[in-house]
């Protein structure tokens, strides 16, 4: 889990979409579960929008690779 230590989406917007979804209070924990299932996530839709663009002979992810690859 040492990727997990990487900012790469902050805490806070854990805690904020939690929240949003009706919670009260947000443990960092249950902050730090979410980054990283959410992390994991956006990994696997871009290591497949990627294909999707070389496939189509662009270096550029576009929009669409992206929402192609979430439909996957």
């Amino acid at each position: 889990m040492a990727q997990s230590s990487k900012r790469l989406i902050p805490l806070a917007a854990m805690e904020q979409i939690i929240k949003q979804a009706g919670a009260e209070r947000v443990s960092d924990k249950a902050k730090a579960a979410l980054k990283e299932v959410l992390e994991e996530y956006a990994k696997m839709v871009a290591t497949d929008a990627v294909k999707f663009a070389l496939h189509a002979g662009r270096k550029t992810v576009k929009a669409g690779d992206i929402k192609l690859a979430v439909k996957k």
